[in-house]
């Protein structure tokens, strides 16, 4: 486990583009970092609603750019393997600051992948969290408080694959191989069919998911797993 750095970003906004990251936490060795950060654009109303953190409280900070908690992922991150939940999203966010991370384990990908009858109705780390019934004191919504939940949360996975499989390196393969594909969702958890299986919206309401792949297709980058799930679902 000693190559794994689980790894959360508290950002301005949810907007895969245009948002940036103001916080980064992160757990290497069973010890945790996290460090605040001056963002290029303001926090948004609604992520300061969530996370309570005020642009007040973080307008004497450095940039992350220049900071040295940068240059000291960038080195720990090219041996060792990030993991995150929504891992698309964390790392676009340090992509946006320059940072590329060479290997990843999406712990939503391996959730959606071992969850292979769609029972889980919702995927969100909190969520999850309760689920699992995961014993861990850690406040929601904050960096370091969401790394512990990953962790915990990656455990009960790894437990999981590793009594399938039986051997760790083959359950971490695995586990980067499930992380770097589309992944296919089995229920909408939005829009006027949220709750329903794809596969049953698909037979019953076949223009609908037309119309939904159009308006997924204006924005790839952010829809990647959904544009894969309607082609699978649609047959295309």
């Amino acid at each position: 486990m000693d190559k794994l750095i689980f790894l959360d970003t508290e950002t301005t906004g949810n907007n895969l583009l245009d948002d940036r990251l103001f916080q980064v936490a992160y757990s290497h060795k069973g010890q945790i970092v996290s460090e605040n950060f001056k963002p290029a654009l303001p926090i948004s109303i609604k992520a300061q609603s969530i996370t309570h953190v005020t642009n007040e409280m973080i307008a004497d900070k450095k940039s992350f750019s220049d900071s040295e908690f940068k240059k000291e992922l960038e080195e720990l991150l090219k041996e060792n393997i990030i993991v995150a939940h929504n891992a698309q999203f964390d790392l676009l966010m340090l992509a946006h600051e320059g940072i590329k991370a060479p290997q990843f384990i999406c712990t939503l990908k391996v959730v959606r992948f071992l969850d292979a009858a769609g029972e889980i109705p919702e995927y969100n780390l909190q969520y999850l969290r309760y689920h699992y019934e995961l014993n861990i004191k850690a406040d929601a919504h904050s960096a370091e408080g969401d790394v512990l939940v990953l962790e915990a949360l990656f455990k009960k996975l790894y437990e999981k694959m590793m009594g399938e499989l039986g051997d760790h390196e083959t359950v971490i393969k695995k586990m980067i191989e499930i992380s770097g594909q589309p992944s296919l969702f089995k229920t909408f958890p939005f829009g006027k069919y949220r709750g329903r299986k794809v596969e049953e919206v698909a037979k019953l309401d076949k223009p609908y998911l037309e119309w939904l792949l159009g308006s997924m297709l204006e924005k790839p980058e952010a829809e990647e797993d959904w544009i894969f799930t309607l082609k699978h679902y649609l047959r295309k």
